[in-house]
Order: C-alpha cells, then sequence, then structure tokens
C-alpha cells in the first residue's frame, strides 16, 4: 500500500529526484506538492524548508552522517539515503520538531524503501546525529561555509570581500517570498495600488503573509500563499508571478511609449510582457532566446495578460544576430549566468556548477552583449544583467566589453520608477525586510554617438 504523503516523504522524493535525474529541486518540489493533495499549508511550508535547508548544506549533512557510517551512504537507495540526510538537517537545525520524531519518520522511511536491516542502521546512525548536534550546537551558517565548494567561496570573496562573503553564505535556510508583479501602475500622484490588495490577498489566504516589494514598485510578496493562481485576481491577470529582482532588471530599462525593444535573452517572458506593457502605447517588443520552445511558451503566457510580442526570434547570439537585423531603442540582455545570486531559491545550482563554469560563462556574456549591442540605436541604451554575484560574471564582463566593443560607454544605471541611481550591485542583507531573492549586477551601456559601431 503507498504511504501517505507527508511533508518529510514529500520532500525525501524531492531529493532522490534531484540525485537521480539531475531534476531542478524547485520544478520538482513544486509538482510534488502539487501531488500531495493532503498536506495543508504548514505541511507545504515544512517540506520546502526541509528541501532548501538540506540542500544547502548537503556535504556537511553527508560527512555528520559518515562519522558514524564507515562504509558511507553512496550505495543506498536514494530515497533512503534522501531519509536519512533529512533526519540529519532535522535534528542538528529544526530544533523545535523533537530529534526523537525525527529519526522515527526517516527510519520508517527507510525501512519502506530498503527494509528492516537498513531501517536498523538508519536508526543507531541517526541516534548518533543527533547526540552529536544536542552536544556540538552547530550553527546553519558554519555548515553552509563547510558545503561550499571552496572555489565558490574564493570567487565569492573577490566579489564581496571577506564580511560580505560570510553573510552572503550564512543566510537563512529559509527560501525567498514568491514575489508577485502587480499589472495595475500607479498614476501619477495617485496612491500605490498595492496597497489595495494586500488585504484583498490577506483575506483570501489568512495564514499567509503580504508586504509590499522594497525594490519594484509593483512587487507584492508573498510567504505562505500556497497555489498563486487561487489568489483573487490571478486568473483575470491582474498579476503574475515574478521574482522581485527580474522586475527591477526590466523597469532598470526604462521603456517608454512608442519605444523599439529588444529582448535578446527572454527566456520564460517575464520580462518582456513588462516591457510590452511600458512600450504601450504605439511602442514594440522582439523577443530573442536560444530555444525555439522557450519563445512558444512565452507568447502563450504573454497572450494571458493581453500583450502579445511584435516577433520572436530563436538566435544564437554567439554564432550571430540570426534574423534579427533593426535598430533598437532599449535592449535588455539578462544573460545566461552561474545563478549564484539564486541560491537561497536554488541552492542546488551550488551543487552542478564547477570553477571551469566561470570562464566559459563570462566569455559567453562578453559574447552575447557585444553581439546584441550591434542592435542598440546611436544614444539608445543597452542594460546588461546577470543574477550573480560573482566579479566574473559582472564588472570584469564590462571591463572586457570596453576593449572588445569599445563603441559601448558604461554608464551609471538609473532604475525606472525610483530616485537616484540605482546601484549596479544589488545584494541586499537576506535578513532584511522585502530582500530580493534575485541577487543581481546590472549595467547600463550606451553607443558612443562619436564612435559607430
Amino acid at each position: 500500500m503507498a504511504r501517505r504523503s507527508s511533508a518529510r516523504e514529500v520532500a525525501a522524493n524531492v531529493l532522490a529526484r534531484v540525485e537521480k535525474d539531475t531534476a531542478y529541486a524547485a520544478a520538482v518540489l513544486d509538482a510534488e506538492i502539487e501531488r500531495a493533495m493532503e498536506l495543508d499549508a504548514r505541511d507545504k511550508g515544512l517540506a520546502t524548508e526541509l528541501v532548501y535547508g538540506t540542500l544547502r548544506v548537503l556535504p556537511w549533512l553527508t560527512a555528520r552522517i559518515e562519522r558514524h557510517a564507515k562504509k558511507g551512504i553512496g550505495k543506498l537507495e536514494p530515497h533512503a539515503r534522501a531519509h536519512m540526510l533529512l533526519a540529519a538537517y532535522q535534528v542538528t537545525f529544526l530544533t523545535r520538531i523533537p530529534a526523537f520524531a525525527a529519526v522515527s519518520e526517516a527510519v520508517s522511511g527507510v525501512t519502506a524503501r530498503s527494509g528492516p536491516k537498513v531501517g536498523a542502521f538508519a536508526n543507531a546512525v541517526l541516534r548518533k546525529v543527533a547526540a552529536d548536534a544536542a552536544n556540538e550546537a552547530p550553527t546553519f551558517a558554519a555548515a553552509a561555509a563547510a558545503s561550499m565548494a571552496p572555489w565558490l567561496v574564493d570567487a565569492l570573496v573577490r566579489a564581496l570581500g571577506e564580511e560580505g562573503a560570510r553573510a552572503f553564505v550564512a543566510a537563512g535556510d529559509e527560501p525567498p517570498p514568491v514575489g508577485l508583479r502587480l499589472e495595475e501602475a500607479r498614476a501619477e500622484g495617485g496612491p500605490d495600488p498595492r496597497e489595495a490588495w494586500l488585504p484583498r490577498l490577506l483575506e483570501a489566504a489568512p495564514t499567509a503573509t503580504f508586504a509590499l516589494g522594497a525594490a519594484s514598485p509593483l512587487a507584492i510578496l508573498a510567504r505562505g500563499a500556497g497555489r498563486i493562481e487561487r489568489l483573487p485576481g490571478a486568473a483575470e491577470g491582474r498579476f503574475l508571478v515574478q521574482e522581485e529582482g527580474s522586475q527591477v532588471v526590466a523597469l532598470a530599462v526604462g521603456a517608454r511609449p512608442a519605444e523599439q525593444v529588444l529582448d535578446a535573452c527572454a527566456g520564460r517572458g517575464n520580462k518582456t510582457s513588462l516591457l510590452a506593457r511600458r512600450v504601450l502605447p504605439g511602442g514594440a517588443v522582439d523577443a530573442c532566446d536560444l530555444h525555439a520552445s522557450k519563445l512558444e511558451r512565452l507568447k502563450t503566457e504573454v497572450a494571458r495578460l493581453g500583450l502579445a510580442p511584435r516577433a520572436t526570434y530563436a538566435v544564437d547570439w554567439t554564432a550571430g544576430s540570426g534574423d534579427v537585423t533593426g535598430l533598437y531603442d532599449r535592449v535588455l540582455v539578462d544573460a545566461p549566468c552561474s545563478g549564484t545570486g539564486t541560491l537561497r531559491r536554488r541552492p542546488d545550482l551550488a551543487l552542478r556548477r564547477a570553477s571551469e563554469d566561470l570562464a566559459a560563462l563570462s566569455a559567453m556574456q562578453v559574447a552575447i552583449v557585444a553581439r546584441a549591442a550591434e542592435h542598440v540605436r546611436p544614444g539608445g541604451r543597452l542594460v546588461f544583467a546577470v543574477c550573480s554575484v560573482l566579479r566574473e560574471e559582472a564588472e570584469d564582463v564590462v571591463a572586457a566589453l570596453a576593449e572588445r566593443a569599445p563603441h559601448l560607454e558604461a554608464r551609471p544605471l538609473r532604475r525606472a520608477g525610483a530616485s537616484g541611481d540605482h546601484r549596479r550591485r544589488a545584494h541586499p542583507a537576506p535578513s532584511a525586510p522585502g530582500a530580493r531573492d534575485r541577487r543581481l549586477f546590472s549595467r547600463e551601456l550606451r553607443p558612443r554617438l562619436d564612435s559607430p559601431p
């Protein structure tokens, strides 16, 4: 008989899929929670916390377990191994859950997958892990630091300094809030329309929390809201899910009515739809991506908001411009990157990257920006952004562009909807209210009027 889903069972299924299929944790977690219809909001939150927390400190947890498992746990069935890792995380860092309960449920999960002999092994080992935790009281920050690859720690120090890197690594195990983008713009001098939505959303999801975004004037940040599509206004397209940092990137383009805009690395199209809204009336947005299948999905998602790109192009910018031939007032390059700025939401990325990836990614980013810049009209604007905190994908790319594309001039970046210059680097303290879940580097590049490309 199938085991009834619990938060820990859901979390174990996710970890096993991440290991076996190299699946992305966020997508698998969403699917598993959707499948486990009997879970209430509290258990869904626990499953999420278990997955992201365990992945953040996975190497450290493995080492703690293998203190007492001399042959290691690498040969265990993936679900059985996942149950042991989850229990080790719980007894060490989730002190609100009694250790005996965490161990007992893990042993049941291991036994169901691998039989009573392996279950007895798990029971003996996890009891020792729990005793270690009680005696030593290790901190999550120390475990996260020990779990991060040395090359990545060095790269963070280069980018953020010792103190900044330490704070970044020690960011809490709780994933960031879900960003909502309100489609209703604030009228000049008028009230913030987000204020009227907060009580409506809270009434529909009374156990959730909703707050105004601090960086984007369109953002509402939700925690514990469950399925967003069930919230009032979602079906009518009054808002959509978009990380606040992604909103900031699109707003930084500064698109205005009647302008022609190119979204060079459009992906799912969230930024495309925001840009398409901003150029009305009279403007147009073209969207590009390496994968034609993504562009088909983009058109569907943008159409749900009553919008459409003028044209879509499947383009490999590292090889050429494809069918893109025109000049644009503004070009956005939100380039493929290591994703290190999103580790709180996608902790499994740290397990996938290797030191040699940085040079390859940096070279690709330079190539993409240099090619896309050929389509910026004189006096226009190109915004380059990555959701990474590493210098190799940020300042170093801009420096390389100064040599490869000397007709481009780097300028301070102003963010639409805010006063003053927007910092090129944005990585607020993770504990700050409204802190963005997408650390980003953005830089404005303009063709020099006296130096045509």
